[in-house]
């Protein structure tokens, strides 16, 4: 499992022409599960999201996480973070989890941010034609990656 993690000031997420949710202060979550991910790479990910210090303490020092500053969530599905550009240039998806596996993970992955948050996590709608709107704070942008936790 790949995220790409942004904190913003505020995010949202069009639909057909229809914002379908939005967030204020928090994080936004660009989600790309693979063929191999499975319920350890969803909690491992959860607890990392939700304890990250990226967040100003009173020095101005990136020391909170997002459940200390009562920030919100926002969870995007993107298959193309496991995008492999070895050969040409047109981007091959094969490592990217097919919808039958991915749709499951990325419900789960949803359930337990919002166990873990104690609130509702903002989202898209997994292989939707979305458009993502953002004010990144910082700017503030992390890659993490379960299969690379050491």
């Amino acid at each position: 499992m790949r995220v790409v993690v942004q904190r913003v000031s505020e995010a949202s997420v069009t639909i057909g022409g229809r914002v379908r949710d939005r967030i204020g202060p928090g994080l936004l979550v660009l989600a790309g599960f693979e063929t191999t991910d499975g319920p350890e790479d969803l909690d491992w990910m959860t607890g990392k999201l939700v304890r990250l210090r990226i967040f100003g303490d009173e020095k101005g020092l990136m020391n909170r996480s997002v459940v200390e500053v009562g920030g919100e969530i926002m969870v995007i599905s993107q298959f193309t973070l496991h995008a492999s550009t070895k050969k040409g240039n047109r981007p091959s998806f094969i490592q990217a989890a097919r919808p039958e596996v991915a749709i499951p993970l990325y419900e789960a992955f949803l359930e337990r941010l919002e166990e873990a948050l104690g609130r509702r996590v903002a989202r898209g709608e997994f292989g939707a034609d979305m458009k993502v709107g953002l004010v990144n704070d910082g700017p503030v942008t992390i890659i993490i990656d379960s299969k690379r936790r050491e």
